[in-house]
Parts: C-alpha cells; sequence; structure tokens
C-alpha cells in the first residue's frame, strides 16, 4: 500500500485544528494504524517536524529564504492539473537526496531537487512540505502526544513507549519497532552503549526549603556547572562523546577524550557529566566561548589550546554491562567515585543545615558557577524526565524589559499571544531594542490577560507574529547575558523567564541597554573573559 502524501497534509491541517489532547491522539493513532511499515518512521518524523532523525547527522543546509523563494517560483508555475499524486517515500527520498548533495554548484543543485518536488506539490502539500523542511509545523502534536498516538495505535503502555525513546533518542525508531514488533519489541530496548539516551532532568526550586520538604531521605548539593551537558560513552579504548541534543561531539573534544582514557578505570562506562570551558586564571568562561569549542570543525589543536576545557561527572548509567538506573543516586554515586579521580566529580555536599548550604551555594557562585543541584539520595535515574527528585536552584538576575511583539502558541498555548519579543531601551535615541524571547513564567489566566492585552495594542502581524505598541513592562528573570549578532542591541538573554506584570511601571520605566551592558560586564567578577578576536 502506498499512501499519498496528500493524505499526510489533510491530516496534519486536521491535528492543527483540534484543540483537545485526546481527539488529537485518537486521529493521530487512526492514521499511523492505516500506513504501510515502510511509512511509518518517516511519517512520524515529518508529522513532528523533523527531516531526520535526532541521532541522524544528515542536515539539508537549505535556509529559509531559499524555501520561501523556491515556494513562490513554484505556485506561479502551479497547474491544477498535476500528473501523479506525491507520495510520502517520494517525499521523504526527495529529502534524502537534498541532504547528499555536496560539492561545486550543491547550492543550485539542492535547490533544483526541492524546486521539482515542490513543482509535483499542490498548494496543502507544498505548505507541508516547507514547515517540514522549516522545523515549523506548529499542529500542536508534541513529542508526548506523538508518544500516545504511537502506543494507543499499536496498544502498548505509554510508558514503555516512553522509556523506549529515552533509551533510543529517536523517535522514529521507536514508532518503526513498535510497529513492526509490538510490546515484546520495545521491552527489549536497554541502554546500548554508543548509542546516546535521553538525560535526566530537574525541576527549578525557588527555596532551598522546598527541596528539603520534598527530600525526606536526605538531598546531595552539588555545583551546577555553566557549561554543556555531554554523556560519555566508554568500551576499552574507543570513546564517544554526545551532546544534550545527542549529537556526537568527540571529534571536536579531543582533549576530552585524552580526559576520559588517562582517568576513568572501568572497561565499559556510560557517563553523564558537564564540560565547562575555563580561562587562563583556571575561572569558568560563559557558555558562549564554550559553543564556539562545540560547534569546531576545523583548527581543532588550536581552538582547544585557546578555549581549554574541565570535565565535571555527577552520574553513571551504566557500567562494565550492568545498567545502573533503577539503582539509587546514593549508590551510584558510589560507583562513579570508585572509577574516577575525586578532582573530575562534581564537588557536592551532603546535608539538611540551611546555613551549610546556603555557604556552598555562596561558594559555588563565587567560583563562577550556576548556583546548585539538589538530589535526592534514594533517586532513580529517570531517563528524559523532569521531576522533583532533582532541583535547580541559582539566584538570578532580574531586568524590567518591554513586550514588543508575541508570537501565537501551539499546543498547549494554542490560541494565546505566548512567546514574547523582549526588549530593552535605548535611552539615547528613545528605541526599543530586542534582547530576546520567552513564553515561560506566566499562568493560563496570564496569558489569556496578555493575550487580550497585546491584541489592543497590535499595529502589525502576519500569520505567526504580532507586533506591539511598547507599553506592556515585564519583570524578566535571566540566567545570563551573552553576545549577540542577531539583535541590534548586540546581547541577549539566556534562559529568560517574565517573574511578574509590571502594571505599575511605564514605558520610561524599562531598563535601559546601558544597564544591561553593565549586567553584562558584571558577570565578569566571578567567570573568565576571552579576547573577542579569537576565531
Amino acid at each position: 500500500m502506498v499512501t499519498r502524501f496528500q493524505d499526510l497534509a489533510e491530516v496534519c491541517r486536521v491535528l492543527e485544528q483540534t484543540a483537545k489532547r485526546n481527539e488529537k491522539i485518537e486521529k493521530l493513532s487512526d492514521f499511523l494504524n492505516k500506513l504501510d511499515g515502510s511509512e511509518t518512521q518517516a511519517v512520524v518524523l515529518m508529522i513532528a517536524g523533523k527531516v531526520f532523525s535526532e541521532a541522524d547527522e544528515r542536515v539539508l543546509e537549505v535556509s529559509g529564504a531559499t524555501l520561501w523563494k523556491i515556494l513562490q517560483k513554484s505556485r506561479q508555475r502551479q497547474t491544477s492539473l498535476v500528473a501523479r499524486p506525491l507520495t510520502i517515500l517520494e517525499v521523504q527520498r526527495c529529502f534524502s537526496e537534498i541532504a547528499a548533495v555536496t560539492g561545486p554548484r550543491s547550492r543550485s543543485r539542492k535547490e533544483s531537487i526541492l524546486e521539482s518536488l515542490l513543482g509535483q506539490a499542490n498548494s496543502l502539500e507544498a505548505e507541508y512540505i516547507v514547515r517540514i523542511l522549516h522545523d515549523e509545523m506548529r499542529i500542536g502534536v508534541v513529542e508526548g502526544v506523538m508518544l500516545n498516538g504511537i502506543a494507543e495505535a499499536c496498544e502498548i503502555p505509554d510508558e514503555l513507549v516512553r522509556r523506549a525513546l529515552m533509551m533510543l533518542g529517536d523517535l522514529g525508531e521507536v514508532a518503526r519497532l513498535a510497529f513492526a514488533g509490538g510490546k515484546e519489541a520495545l521491552e527489549q530496548v536497554n541502554i546500548s552503549l554508543f548509542r546516546p539516551v535521553r538525560l535526566m532532568m530537574a525541576e527549578m526550586a525557588h527555596e532551598i526549603s522546598e527541596v528539603l520538604s520534598e527530600h525526606e531521605s536526605g538531598t546531595a548539593f552539588e555545583f551546577k556547572f555553566d557549561g554543556a551537558r555531554i554523556q560519555i560513552h566508554k568500551k576499552g579504548q574507543e570513546i564517544r562523546i554526545f551532546s544534550r541534543r545527542l549529537t556526537d561531539v568527540t571529534e571536536s573534544l579531543p582533549d576530552l577524550v585524552e580526559t576520559v582514557q588517562r582517568t576513568i578505570q572501568a572497561d565499559e562506562a556510560l557517563i553523564d557529566g558537564e564540560v565547562v570551558a575555563i580561562a587562563s586564571d583556571m575561572k569558568p568562561l560563559p557558555f558562549q566561548e564554550l559553543m564556539r569549542r562545540f560547534r569546531r570543525e576545523r583548527e581543532i589543536t588550536r581552538i582547544a589550546r585557546e578555549i581549554p576545557l574541565r570535565l565535571h561527572l555527577f552520574d553513571i548509567l551504566y557500567l562494565n554491562g550492568r545498567q545502573l538506573v533503577d539503582l539509587s543516586y546514593d549508590a551510584r554515586w558510589s560507583l562513579l567515585s570508585s572509577i574516577c579521580p575525586q578532582e573530575i566529580l562534581a564537588e557536592r555536599i551532603v546535608t539538611n543545615d540551611l546555613s551549610e548550604i546556603q555557604a556552598f551555594l555562596t561558594k559555588a557562585v563565587t567560583a563562577g558557577h550556576e548556583g546548585l543541584m539538589a538530589k535526592a539520595l534514594n533517586s532513580p535515574y529517570l531517563l528524559g524526565a523532569r521531576g522533583k527528585n532533582w532541583f535547580k536552584i541559582k539566584p538570578s538576575e532580574r531586568l524590567d524589559l518591554m513586550i514588543v511583539a508575541a508570537d501565537w502558541g501551539y499546543g498547549r498555548r494554542s490560541g494565546w499571544l505566548s512567546n514574547y519579543h523582549l526588549a530593552v531601551r535605548d535611552e539615547s535615541t528613545g528605541d526599543f531594542l530586542e534582547v530576546g524571547k520567552t513564553f515561560k513564567g506566566l499562568t493560563d489566566d496570564e496569558f489569556d490577560w496578555m493575550t487580550k492585552r497585546l491584541q489592543e495594542l497590535k499595529t502589525s502581524e502576519d500569520k505567526y507574529t504580532v507586533w506591539v505598541k511598547p507599553t506592556t513592562v515585564v519583570e524578566v528573570a535571566y540566567n545570563e547575558i551573552q553576545r549577540s549578532p542577531h539583535y541590534k542591541s548586540g546581547l541577549a538573554l539566556r534562559f529568560a523567564r517574565i517573574a511578574r506584570i509590571r502594571e505599575d511601571k511605564r514605558p520610561e520605566d524599562a531598563d535601559t541597554i546601558t544597564k544591561m551592558r553593565a549586567q553584562f560586564e558584571k558577570q565578569f567578577e566571578h567567570k573568565g573573559k576571552i579576547s573577542e578576536a579569537l576565531g
């Protein structure tokens, strides 16, 4: 059986117009059950807005501007008669062909393939092809909805499907296994070295007392590093390092590989940790500098000398053939400590004394780190889960900023203007300069109130964004200020969250670009700094 791409596009349109989660899952499940087995993996990825799976390192290298240019050209040429309907597998094959093109004139060859594909598509098909390629599906089928849809279609418990995804890190592969082998196939999925897994995450704690009340069995407090989360897979002399996004970054980090070879005393291990860039005075560098190491493909040896790294390990998931995720944190830490030297373990204390915890938090921040992690001693390692077994504790800076535009939400936030463009005031010109976006911090009632207010202030709009008169002040908590080439301000907030709506403040009360620049410089009181001239 061959499924037309139009059938997929029509289902996407229906899913986009379906507000209730359970109805989405039912419609999704019905469609998945109608597919041929060879189509399932591709369809699941496409509906999720992905061209390739997370573990697949192929890239299309087609810009958004190029996509829209080709789309407009195809619409001008399009006739109402299409000789032969597009199939799902044909669209997938075209995506693969585009990714495979390299060498001289690769850009024009990629555009030619894409132009041919869109030329065969009707207007609805073309819309969803472009949305998939541009990672802009916005039909409310978030990962959890897709997992529920797969589970319902295959009559497999939701939790088993979710667990398989955490182990495999690949939504398409989970779908393929579920439809091909059912429950039995997913039950066989376990940690396998050199196949990255979804890492455990933490909730934010606003008070230390909140942590102590949740962790009745006791709590370990570790430094929370301003670095990049990594997972290290080791088997004999072979070592692979994966990023938080499950990308293999081994080739960019030869110094880290050497550290692991020299220090980890285990034949087989999967270890969770963080890597931090350090300055010549051994202070941690801002996260933005670290990313220059992760993105590096050329001159790796030179950049490794200029931006050295320090490794901090804090958990272990697998050791010498034994899967450890169901053990307690305390037991896992003991095993990790037995194979690693103290200098590469995260600094930590185990206590419930508030004064000790506060002093340890101050020590972490003074050392240039973000704050603390608080981990329940009896907690298992819940792959890919976020919960109160782990908390983040970090002091945050705040700025009063203006909302100058907002994007329409999707999924649970559908119908609300809920992704806010934040701007700082330029006191020399009176302009407002964008410094980031956030959809975090507001309650449902506040989203509703803010949507009504911003629509009253609308100055222009397109399909996704409403630009507004800058009169709404919000107090924004953030983790760090970074340099940014994308904003006219030259600065961007990292991990911004609206702490409260400041109805008591006027636009002229908003914080200035001068203050934000001062806050940016203040960060280096406890952090290292690196020359901006580095390549």
